[in-house]
């Protein structure tokens, strides 16, 4: 037998910092860091406030709060392997640095918090490669990855969410026997009515799951496999989970009479329902858990700089980087600096054309929800005993509080006591001398209990940029950046016709009539607002 060395204890494994370089590199690297992010942090000041503001408001992105503390522990939990990187500048990262900051702008042109949100996320990741290098970023990926679960992103999934959780919950309660007759995200039980709203659509559970999901993947698996697979799950089942939640919901309601379940009690027994299924679902994924891998002893990094040269490349980088996130808030601030104050004035004419006349009627009783518009008008017209109506919402000078295209701007809003959507859709229609897309939707009147004898209403919609037209959403977004960063302005629009409609549709025909005799007023009214 041969004498062998005891190994090494593992403290004497790990890897000394090289005595020149890196402690001057880290030394100089970090504090760059530190005023790159507070310098992002103030210039995007507005941004980050609307994010946390969100975060406060909205239950869907509660879970955010809890985002930036763990991106720091994870990157704490990194500190020995990260100790022994030289960090070193990357320039080549500032030119997808300068793309996310005119992202930026052009998000803040139209006034779109998920772009800005997602722009100004992207400017804090992108600076620790810009600063550090790709060598310790990629060190850190997952926690720099995993700090834009912090943007509050997630809400235009709502109507896809809704319509199946809508579709499994009637297919449900068909197959449990029950009777159901469904109008859009309303239907009919023989004890009842209900209706799928967004607290139903399970966006904030699918969100919340995603997001300690993606982090359970990450602390409990070593395979991409592995994770890849647990994050999918984790996608999978609270939406699943969600449509059962909405099943059973309405079947305790049906056999209690509507005393259980309703209400209050109708998002608690949620949220009990959701926590036992994330629970179950981590006691599962426990089973298949991998350990992490011991550190392997990694030799230190021959010193290749002095601090004399190493220095000024920090500060250097640090330098046009503060160029690149400061010129986008600095155009922003310019271009605001020229929005013109004057309230415009929308004012709805006597006569158009085709024998439309301006009347008094209220039989349609209608008005849609579009919110804080700079100036408005929502008139009716007759003619050959037809009756439609006209909705002018005109706005200029937006931002985060009043903007043309959002969320809250609809035709009728989910919890609209009056009117309710059953149909949607998109129809080419002539408006003026030019064929158009526009968007359609069937409304029915909520103040009739009985679906078959209920008003309906047939609406058209479309959206004017500077007499652009288009029914896009994100075309209207766009026309209206290229507008404002041009010089035009943010002259926009939208115009919505509607009308009682009848099983010969002839409400429908009222509308083709009216829009294709008066587009060119219209248009003439909308931009002599826009004159003003």
């Amino acid at each position: 037998m041969t004498n062998q060395p005891a190994p090494p204890h593992p403290d004497q494994q790990r890897p000394a910092l090289p005595s020149a370089v890196v402690p001057v590199a880290w030394r100089t690297a970090l504090p760059a860091l530190g005023l790159a992010l507070v310098l992002i942090l103030v210039l995007y000041r507005e941004t980050a406030i609307a994010m946390v503001t969100i975060w406060h408001r909205s239950e869907t992105f509660a879970h955010a709060f809890v985002v930036p503390p763990i991106v720091l522990w994870l990157i704490w939990r990194k500190r020995e392997h990260l100790a022994t990187l030289v960090p070193k500048p990357a320039a080549w990262v500032l030119l997808p640095m300068a793309g996310a900051a005119i992202l930026w702008l052009l998000g803040d042109m139209v006034a779109v918090n998920s772009v800005t949100q997602l722009a100004f996320t992207a400017l804090l990741v992108l600076a620790v490669p810009a600063l550090l290098g790709i060598q310790v970023a990629r060190a850190i990926t997952f926690p720099l990855v995993f700090l834009f679960f912090a943007v509050p992103i997630g809400e235009f999934m709502l109507p896809q969410l809704m319509e199946w959780t809508a579709t499994f919950t009637i297919m449900a309660l068909r197959l449990s026997g029950l009777a159901v007759h469904r109008e859009g995200l309303q239907f009919v039980i023989s004890s009842g009515s209900w209706s799928v709203v967004e607290a139903c659509s399970g966006v904030r559970y699918l969100l919340a799951s995603v997001t300690v999901g993606t982090l359970y993947a990450y602390l409990n698996y070593q395979s991409t496999k592995r994770r890849a697979l647990f994050i999918l799950v984790s996608i999978l089942v609270p939406i699943v989970a969600n449509w059962m939640r909405a099943y059973m919901i309405v079947m305790v309601g049906h056999f209690s009479g509507n005393t259980l379940a309703v209400g209050v009690d109708h998002l608690v027994y949620g949220w009990v329902f959701f926590g036992i299924v994330i629970m179950l679902m981590f006691l599962i994924g426990a089973r298949w858990s991998e350990p992490d891998q011991p550190a392997v002893a990694v030799a230190p990094p021959a010193p290749s700089r002095t601090m004399t040269t190493v220095t000024p490349r920090f500060w250097a980088a640090s330098a046009v980087l503060a160029l690149v996130v400061a010129l986008p808030a600095m155009v922003q601030r310019s271009i605001e600096s020229k929005a013109s104050s004057i309230a415009p004035v929308l004012a709805a004419p006597a006569q158009l054309a085709g024998g439309w006349s301006l009347s008094d009627t209220r039989t349609l009783d209608f008005k849609p929800a579009f919110e804080n518009p700079s100036g408005e008008t929502n008139s009716a017209y007759s003619a050959a005993g037809q009756v439609v109506g006209l909705y002018l919402g005109y706005y200029e000078n937006q931002d985060y509080r009043r903007k043309l295209v959002s969320s809250s701007n609809a035709l009728v809003v989910s919890d609209d006591p009056g009117w309710s959507r059953v149909g949607s859709g998109q129809l080419q229609v002539k408006a003026g001398e030019q064929m158009v897309s526009v968007r359609t939707a069937e409304l029915r009147n909520l103040r009739e209990v009985d679906p078959a004898t209920a008003g309906r209403l047939v609406a058209w919609q479309i959206y004017w940029i500077d007499g652009t037209l288009t029914a896009s959403d994100y075309l209207a977004k766009a026309y209206s950046a290229l507008h404002r960063l041009t010089g035009r302005g943010d002259h926009s629009a939208v115009i919505i016709v509607y009308a009682a409609q009848d099983p010969g549709k002839a409400g429908s025909a009222a509308l083709a009539s009216f829009l294709a005799a008066n587009y060119t007023a219209i248009d003439a009214m909308l931009r002599q607002a826009a004159r003003n």
